[in-house]
């Protein structure tokens, strides 16, 4: 039977860290915290995958796409080293072999979420990278990747900043990098993942601590 976790995406789904609930890959010293899954060991997923220092994942090939932002550590592959806040797409068809060194890593992965077409391989240093003016003041914004309406970014907000009430044409997700988010439902901390589904509302804002988050929209239609 296929395992079907938070797989219902006309539901809103909060996960906050008192939530996470760790469990071992197939990996020694690979550890991950599902938050959405439509299969089994190759699925369609969303997940905080936590590494050991020196661990290793077996080479793999993205046969729908892999989406990550490093949360802390430094992830690497044959192709490279991504410290904390580095963005990576590896489209269809792509492959590697994770190996990661004395730092381990933890990151918020996406897999088999690709649309086909959507072949641009990224790497984004999000650490070096300008930030853009947002809608409202306090509000900045670093665009990461856009395609046929899925958008994404990261979006910093200063202390006690209010954003108008908005409709999310194909759904949000939001992860939360830093500080605290809020809207009208409630109070989300530092590692807490959100999922709005289409045409879902709400009025968010931050307090005194700000906040910092991941935000993907237009992606949620299934």
């Amino acid at each position: 039977m296929t395992n079907r976790l938070n797989a219902d995406f006309s539901q809103r789904i909060v996960i906050r860290p008192d939530d996470y609930r760790w469990v071992a890959s197939p990996m020694a010293g690979v550890e991950r915290m599902m938050l959405d899954r439509i299969g089994d060991e190759v699925a369609r997923a969303t997940s905080i995958v936590r590494y050991a220092p020196f661990s290793e994942f077996s080479a793999h090939t993205h046969s729908g796409g892999e989406e990550f932002f490093v949360l802390d550590g430094v992830f690497s592959d044959e192709n490279g080293s991504y410290p904390k806040g580095s963005y990576v797409r590896n489209p269809i068809g792509t492959s590697h072999t994770p190996k990661i060194g004395k730092e381990g890593a933890i990151i918020f992965v996406k897999l088999q979420q690709f649309n086909a077409a959507d072949t641009t391989q990224t790497v984004i240093d999000t650490q070096t990278t300008a930030w853009r003016q947002g809608l409202v003041d306090g509000l900045s914004v670093m665009p990461l990747h856009d395609f046929e309406g899925e958008h994404i970014a990261l979006v910093k907000w200063a202390p006690n900043t209010q954003f108008s009430s908005h409709r999310h044409w194909g759904g949000e997700e939001i992860f939360v990098l830093e500080g605290t988010f809020h809207d009208e439902h409630g109070q989300y901390p530092k590692g807490s993942w959100l999922r709005s589904p289409h045409l879902s509302q709400h009025q968010p804002f931050t307090k005194e601590d700000g906040a910092l988050i991941y935000v993907k929209t237009g992606h949620l239609f299934l």
